[in-house]
């Protein structure tokens, strides 16, 4: 059984721009600031389950007036999903999912790899088909990424590369009961990791994962909530923050505070949201909380980005 996060009042939303709308569904966003400049990439398609998905990257000087980089396509292919990973070799990469076939979907992950942002070359597969590495992260020259089974049986399972193309199975099966899917990755300062999975079986409440290198070993917590699109983020000051669609009563993207001592997600601030909404990504610059999201709350469902203004730690430690 599912509960509420804790609630306090200790973010506040100080502006909300709309920056993705050209498209009858735009959804499934990433936030990343690259090379001085912003880039949020995205899926624009007819509705959020049609087989036309694209991802388009927008860019932007200041996070106020976008323009659109480029939009990445495959024919005969959905692309859905976007996300960032940012190098050690000064290059932007991206991840997604190549869903094809018209009733019995197949899934297979895919990335590209750019000097700027706005060129990227072509798309290779990487890892194993069938099992969708949703989100990735680089530490000590590897990149992890934690990717989950799209077909019976269902299980989570954690990747590791040399040069972010080559993904090897470094722990086969990280996390397995309650159909394990979406995941945010982090490292600590002192090199653990921790993931915020979320699960969708009987068990749906998302399970908060840590172990210490070689993370070959790893501790789950059940935090019993639902979550959906989660992402994390360590803010300068050791605070993990973390974004998720919420599904308790009023569905809602919001920003919550972490606690993995005592397994809490507490709701720091709820973003103007509703309906088809989530997916976000998170951006900590000039003292603010920068987040991409999409919802469906105005109607069509178009990205937003919100800034997003944190209390001092004291406040909320």
């Amino acid at each position: 059984m599912t509960s509420s996060p804790t609630r306090r009042r200790t973010a506040e939303v100080t502006a909300v721009r709309r920056i993705g709308d050209s498209a009858p569904h735009s959804a499934f966003t990433d936030l990343v600031r690259y090379a001085g400049s912003w880039f949020c990439a995205f899926r624009e398609a007819r509705t959020h389950l049609s087989d036309d998905g694209v991802i388009r990257v927008l860019t932007s000087t200041d996070g106020r007036a976008w323009t659109s980089a480029t939009i990445i396509a495959q024919a005969g292919t959905d692309l859905r999903d976007p996300r960032f990973v940012a190098r050690p070799d000064g290059r932007l990469q991206l991840l997604a999912a190549a869903a094809t076939g018209a009733t019995a979907k197949t899934f297979e992950t895919v990335t590209w790899l750019s000097a700027d942002g706005h060129t990227w070359g072509a798309a290779i597969p990487v890892a194993e088909p069938g099992v969708w590495v949703w989100r990735a992260a680089w530490h000590d020259d590897l990149m992890y990424g934690v990717g989950y089974a799209t077909r019976d049986p269902r299980f989570a399972r954690l990747y590791r590369s040399t040069d972010g193309v080559d993904l090897q199975p470094w722990v086969p099966t990280l996390f397995e009961g309650g159909y394990p899917n979406e995941s945010g990755l982090v490292f600590d300062p002192d090199g653990t990791a921790r993931c915020l999975l979320r699960r969708d079986g009987d068990d749906a409440t998302a399970q908060l994962g840590r172990a210490a290198p070689p993370y070959r070993e790893w501790s789950w917590t059940d935090l019993g909530v639902q979550v959906g699109g989660p992402t994390l983020l360590r803010l300068p000051d050791g605070r993990l923050l973390a974004g998720v669609r919420l599904l308790d009563g009023e569905v809602r993207t919001a920003v919550c505070a972490v606690d993995p001592d005592r397994g809490e997600l507490t709701e720091l601030v709820a973003l103007p949201s509703g309906g088809d909404t989530s997916y976000p990504g998170l951006v900590w610059h000039d003292d603010l909380l920068w987040v991409s999201y999409y919802s469906s709350h105005e109607g069509r469902t178009c990205v937003y980005l919100a800034e997003v203004r944190l209390a001092e730690r004291a406040a909320v430690g």
